[in-house]
């Protein structure tokens, strides 16, 4: 055996009750589970009454070039995440041609950053998906993203696909789900993402559903109008035939207090009705996107270049200003904006750097301008390359739809900016936490279920999120008395305490509290790349 951990409390993915017990590991893969104490092997690690649970998995993650230009990736590491679903809110960067990868990275600099020198190397979605096999610290799957491959074969402009183009697009989809990606995700809110009707969604998502993929969207709307956006993603799936995993799937904004039991009753109706459903959330309130996201459609027609010119233009800025402020944007989930709850987090131009941890009113405040002036002059100097934190969450709503049989957890961290949202560093030491040992919100091994056995269930993992004899290693041992979240929102870039030891695919990645420098991660690929992968295609 070449590890044993010995005397563990197990908390095997499931959500039945925790045993004790020992875990032998081989070859990378989980060989042997036996009584507390009876196990040898060329290393041991004594457990000493922790927790042995699956490694984390992320469901909702924006690592997408980070886990590439810093692979040692001790962010998600530190949490216990041993693997990340890239690809998320219909925004990605495969696959993509020259020009489209040109447009991404400056919509996406907000996010992701947009890092000098880095390498570009790819442009399919089988190509992303073989950089990290190179050597990164965590597994990560991908979803190939419906709004860069509508810039593909549409482009920027909000009208109906022609045939042609929705041909077009479904072969995309098709070869990144032939090529390894797990399903399909879009950003209904996001251009050109959000110019898609339902009956383009539909469409695509016969082809994920056919090869054997799920589709995550990010609908239309959070705000106003959230459960009609969620009874929508609903339709599509059934008609489809096409599992549905709902992303950060938050009721937010001071509408919808206290309606979550409207949105499981409506997911529960459906689950009933035979659609396969899942949905993801982080344990927070404030949301991030990025701060241009708050436009309306129409503003955003066109790209970079169309945007910048019209918020150039005083009377195309005042008629975006009343979108914004008086009738609420699509952009802004159909909600007029409150600039007391939009806190910029992220800047990339020095002479911004005041505005950090400040909110668009107390900065348009100090500085003697109208709130949405100033936001139209920060969306220019930075060239919409910034992001935001949304004060809009509510806790009841928070709780109630975590404890819903198909939740799974996802940070929807960006890791970015002068401030990212904490969610990034905490989201799942702050469920086992604050959540369950601090509120009791959830049981502890059910909690587990979630972040593990459930979500691998999704993503059909036939091998991972369970501690399974022949299961792959991925493996966290934390403290139930002292695992917590150090992040918060003014110092963000905090580890957790209370997880000491992480493996992925057998190898320690922490150990004793230290991360190793090993990168055991890599690509899972759905079954459709599997098999191309083997067969040499």
């Amino acid at each position: 055996m070449d590890l044993v951990i010995r005397g563990a409390r197990i908390a095997d993915g499931t959500g039945q009750p925790l045993y004790s017990g020992d875990v032998g590991v081989s070859a990378g893969r989980i060989a042997e589970i036996t009584g507390a104490g009876t196990l040898t092997g060329r290393r041991t690690v004594d457990a000493d009454g922790l927790v042995l649970a699956p490694g984390f998995i992320d469901m909702h993650s924006h690592s997408d070039l980070q886990l590439l230009a810093a692979p040692d990736h001790l962010v998600k590491l530190g949490q216990g995440v041993t693997t990340e679903v890239l690809g998320q809110d219909g925004l990605s960067y495969a696959p993509v041609d020259d020009t489209t990868l040109e447009a991404l990275r400056a919509q996406l600099a907000g996010w992701n950053d947009d890092p000098p020198g880095f390498e570009w190397d790819w442009r399919s979605v089988g190509g992303y998906l073989d950089r990290l096999d190179r050597g990164v610290a965590v597994n990560a799957a991908y979803l190939v993203p419906q709004g860069t491959v509508r810039m593909l074969a549409v482009g920027w402009t909000d009208r109906p696909a022609t045939a042609a183009e929705l041909d077009r697009m479904r072969e995309l989809v098709a070869t990144g789900l032939d090529e390894g990606a797990v399903g399909m995700s879009a950003g209904l809110t996001y251009t050109p993402g959000m110019y898609a009707d339902t009956a383009e969604l539909v469409s695509l998502c016969e082809v994920v559903g056919a090869r054997g993929g799920y589709f995550c969207p990010h609908h239309r709307s959070y705000g106003a109008g959230a459960l009609e956006a969620f009874a929508e993603m609903v339709d599509v799936s059934r008609r489809a035939g096409c599992p549905l995993h709902l992303a950060h799937a938050t009721m937010n904004f001071s509408v919808n207090r206290g309606r979550a039991p409207e949105l499981l009753g409506l997911l529960d109706t459906a689950i009933a009705d035979g659609c396969d459903i899942s949905l993801d959330t982080y344990p927070y309130l404030p949301g991030a996107t990025y701060l241009s996201a708050l436009l309306p459609s129409w503003a955003a027609e066109g790209g970079l270049d169309a945007t910048l010119r019209r918020l150039s233009d005083p009377d195309t800025r005042e008629r975006i200003r009343s979108a914004i402020e008086d009738t609420g944007s699509d952009g802004a989930h159909g909600v007029p904006v409150d600039w007391t709850g939009i806190e910029i987090n992220a800047v990339r131009r020095p002479e911004n750097e005041h505005l950090l941890g400040h909110t668009v009113a107390e900065s348009a405040r100090r500085a003697g301008m109208a709130p949405a002036a100033l936001y139209f002059e920060v969306l220019l100097s930075e060239r919409l390359g910034t992001s935001c934190l949304m004060h809009v969450g509510d806790e009841d709503n928070v709780r109630t739809i975590m404890r819903h049989a198909a939740h799974t957890g996802g940070s929807d961290g960006l890791l970015v900016g002068a401030r990212p949202h904490p969610r990034a560093w905490g989201t799942f030491p702050r469920y086992l936490g604050h959540y369950v040992r601090e509120l009791g919100v959830l049981d502890l091994a059910e909690c587990v279920a979630h972040l593990t056995g459930r979500a691998a269930r999704r993503l059909r993992l036939a091998d991972r999120g369970l501690v399974r004899c022949g299961h792959a290693a991925d493996i966290v041992l934390f403290d139930p008395a002292t695992v917590t979240d150090t992040a918060t929102f003014a110092e963000p870039r905090q580890q957790p305490a209370g997880i000491p030891h992480v493996w992925v695919n057998g190898v320690a990645a922490i150990e004793d509290g230290r991360p190793t420098g090993a990168l055991a991660g890599h690509s899972l690929r759905g079954q459709r790349g599997q098999r191309a992968r083997r067969s040499g295609q």
